[in-house]
């Protein structure tokens, strides 16, 4: 069966930055696209409404997702949309969603702004549940911010694509981080930058340079060695491996200044208590600016 790109709507500027972006993914990979909305008091379809109270989230819950799929119809007239509400609260929603979904696409409120709620919190404890692909979208996100600037400088949709870079921790489990990126990278032509950093506590070595170079000769090989099946199962993808000496979160947020989709881990993690996202993958959804996917890993 068909997996879609699934979109959770709250109305919020991230949300609706989400479904765009959610629609052009679709695009590029031939899939349909699902948008849901999410809230546990909404009364069933063929439930009278005879409560004031219900009756304001009940139009706004439908508000919400007719005009997504009315505007996103109209800009992307040649896929199939299908928009649903959810009678639950919004993560056990958006969780039980994404399990018959290629990814889930929500509004990521980083630092800035009110958001909504599936830009906020709901956000982020979806992310530390959900086990497919999670893609996080800001507010403003256009499709140009995708594309390299042309030879003016200026925004455009027919340059190429900005790279896609992911960020590897190789004491993990690296694949299900490589098989998305790679897809990404396949399905907008765009160039794969595999980025793995690494940092030497203080003193190691004794500042002798020669210390320092056994690290670095093992971690390139290190990444060659992960990056090899997956060049040769995509061809046609254009791989760039890079290793920096330098403390990881630093490393992922300069280099994702220059790409149009960062791709990060999240360790599935057994126990109930302590973070479920990680600091590295924390970092990012608070700062990066471009999209960023979550990945669920073991």
């Amino acid at each position: 069966m068909t997996r879609p790109i699934t979109v959770g709507l709250d109305g919020s500027p991230e949300s609706m930055a989400a479904a765009d972006w959610a629609a052009r993914e679709a695009l590029r990979r031939g899939l349909p696209l699902r948008l849901v909305h999410a809230w546990e008091g909404l009364p069933a379809d063929d439930e009278p409404v005879t409560l004031p109270e219900l009756r304001v989230p009940q139009y706004w819950a439908r508000r919400i997702l007719r005009g997504a799929q009315d505007r996103l119809g109209e800009r992307y007239p040649q896929l199939y949309i299908s928009a649903e509400q959810l009678r639950k609260p919004p993560v056990p929603a958006l969780v039980e969603a994404a399990m018959s979904a290629e990814l889930l696409a929500l509004g990521n409120q980083g630092l800035g702004g009110v958001g909504g709620m599936l830009a906020g919190s709901v956000a982020l404890a979806s992310v530390a549940q959900v086990r497919r692909p999670v893609v996080l979208v800001r507010a403003g996100a256009e499709e140009t911010d995708g594309h390299v600037p042309d030879v003016a400088g200026s925004a455009s949709r027919r340059t190429p694509y900005r790279e896609v870079l992911v960020a590897l921790d190789l004491g993990g489990t690296p694949d299900p981080l490589l098989e998305f990126a790679f897809e990404a990278a396949r399905a907008r032509g765009a160039l794969l930058r595999a980025l793995y950093a690494w940092h030497l506590p203080p003193g190691h070595g004794d500042g002798s340079r020669r210390r320092a170079e056994l690290p670095q000769r093992e971690a390139v090989w290190a990444l060659d060695s992960a990056l090899e099946p997956w060049r040769e199962k995509y061809p046609t993808v254009r791989v760039a491996g890079c290793t920096d000496h330098a403390r990881p979160g630093q490393a992922v947020l300069s280099a994702a200044r220059e790409a149009g989709l960062l791709v990060v881990g999240r360790r599935v993690r057994r126990s109930a208590l302590g973070t479920h996202t990680g600091r590295i993958t924390h970092l990012a959804i608070r700062h990066v600016r471009c999209p960023v996917a979550v990945i669920a890993h073991d």
